[in-house]
């Protein structure tokens, strides 16, 4: 099958596709990577009136330490990630959770920006960087808007996008030297999307821990005090500690029924939080 018809348009500068976007009144489409949207079109999941290719744009390329968190375009590749050409403030999280997206072909022409955007539940980036604490930008000719990551996934495929609207950036913050990271997927084959994935970022130095349940058919589950997966404290032990009959009650209540399925997410999950006490 191939895509409806479509105009295309290119613009120059960001200002240039916002106004293009705003003039379009919610019928146009942003490309950039093109490895979400791409098959969609071919599908006629979409049928856009107008693309609009954003993958010139300078401005969303930019890839820089400030302060204490890292800053990132939308159109930083999985491969700029991957291969280190952006600076890694996570040491090494998002560089191995980069290199474990799909195929390298992908990684080449996909976009954190893009990845976000798209809000498939069994994305890695939308799991991984909820868990890392990290915020998105959003732009638009009216300006700027910031917020959290858990919160700008709202369901399967929904942001909180308003029309008019991109990611313009990615603020990741620095983990710190006693935070431990782990991250654990469950995919059928190499490279397919993922039937459950599990991310913790574990303090036990200040007694935080960060966890997302992730792959299901909604928005990620997300727990900012992850204490209760933990009998009640986060401390050094957090790895024996580890309540699998509390995790799969966090499942259990967010409406996933299935019981085969809450022991796929708890044992990934499990594997994160080994991954993190290694």
């Amino acid at each position: 099958m191939k895509p409806a018809p479509f105009a295309y348009e290119r613009p120059r500068d960001l200002d240039s596709a916002l106004s293009m976007l705003a003039a379009s009144n919610g019928s146009a489409k942003i490309i950039a990577g093109g490895q979400s949207l791409g098959p969609m079109l071919n599908l006629r999941l979409v049928q856009p009136e107008l693309i609009i290719d954003i993958s010139g744009l300078a401005e969303l390329k930019r890839a820089e330490v400030s302060g204490d968190e890292l800053v990132l375009g939308a159109l930083v590749t999985h491969a700029d990630i991957e291969d280190g050409r952006t600076a890694d403030v996570t040491r090494g999280a998002m560089r191995a959770v980069a290199a474990n997206i799909a195929y390298r072909a992908v990684r080449n022409r996909g976009t954190i920006g893009g990845s976000l955007s798209h809000a498939d539940p069994a994305a890695d980036w939308i799991s991984a960087l909820a868990a890392l604490g990290a915020r998105v930008t959003l732009r638009s000719l009216a300006g700027a808007r910031s917020m959290v990551v858990e919160a700008f996934v709202v369901g399967a495929l929904e942001s909180a996008l308003h029309i008019g609207e991109i990611v313009e950036a990615v603020h990741v913050p620095a983990r710190s030297a006693s935070a431990h990271w782990g991250y654990a997927k469950s995919c059928r084959k190499t490279g397919e999307f993922a039937d459950a994935i599990g991310a913790i970022l574990v303090d036990p130095t200040v007694a935080s821990a960060r966890v997302v349940i992730g792959a299901i058919d909604t928005a990620p589950i997300v727990l900012t005090d992850a204490a209760e997966l933990f009998g009640g404290r986060i401390a050094a032990d957090y790895k024996q500690r580890f309540d699998v009959r509390a995790a799969d009650a966090v499942l259990a209540s967010a409406g996933i029924d299935d019981a085969a399925q809450r022991h796929i997410h708890v044992s990934v999950l499990k594997r994160a939080v080994l991954e993190a006490a290694a």
